[in-house]
């Protein structure tokens, strides 16, 4: 099955909406029958959106430094948590086993990992797709900033043009498998409301 990376939030001090949001993201990624590749944390964002996928029934794959096992809280819970000597391991491991990424409103570490993925793509190191689900503007500031420095000529057309920003859940699961489609990987569709009671324990 294909698998998604979800970068987010592992801050507490943050309003309850963008876990509801992470655990909307996480149902409909185990809707789809798609793994969900994470940071490990089991708290604020990151372990939202991995209950929520668990709940549905998708398989989840947490990735955390051993320095922060305890900090961000590991998430025991998955069904393979992997445990790296440092950040450039984790982020590593991440990329590899993901087949796109999503993003949703968080801070540096966040930022930092949709940058660097986002780098990667634009040099042609890989073809997945890149999405940002931002349903409150919290990153529009990026999106703004980045249309200036293409005006400038620092980004180019084609590199700005390969992060996808969505502002609901149903936007960016599409935009996922339209860049699927695009760059020949086929994801899962959703199933049937027959197969999903099927399903059903």
């Amino acid at each position: 099955m294909p698998s998604v990376a979800v970068f987010c939030a592992s801050s507490e001090d943050i309003d309850e909406r963008y876990a509801v949001l992470a655990g909307e993201v996480g149902f409909a990624l185990a809707r789809r029958g798609w793994t969900l590749v994470t940071g490990g944390g089991s708290v604020s964002c990151m372990g939202a959106v991995a209950r929520a996928a668990r709940a549905g029934g998708a398989h989840t794959i947490g990735v955390i430094p051993r320095a922060l096992v305890e900090l961000e809280v590991a998430d025991h819970g998955a069904d393979e948590l992997v445990v790296t000597d440092d950040m450039r391991e984790r982020k590593g491991e991440m990329d590899r086993r993901s087949d796109a990424f999503l993003t949703l409103p968080g801070g540096i570490g966040t930022l930092e990992e949709l940058l660097e993925i986002w780098v990667a793509r634009s040099l042609r190191m890989h073809d997945k797709p890149i999405v940002v689900l931002d349903p409150w503007g919290d990153l529009e500031p990026l999106a703004l900033l980045v249309s200036g420095l293409v005006e400038a000529g620092f980004v180019r057309d084609s590199a700005a043009a390969q992060l996808v920003w969505t502002s609901s859940v149903d936007d960016a699961i599409a935009a996922i498998e339209k860049g699927w489609a695009e760059a020949g990987r086929p994801g899962q569709a959703e199933p049937t409301a027959a197969e999903w009671l099927e399903a059903e324990p």
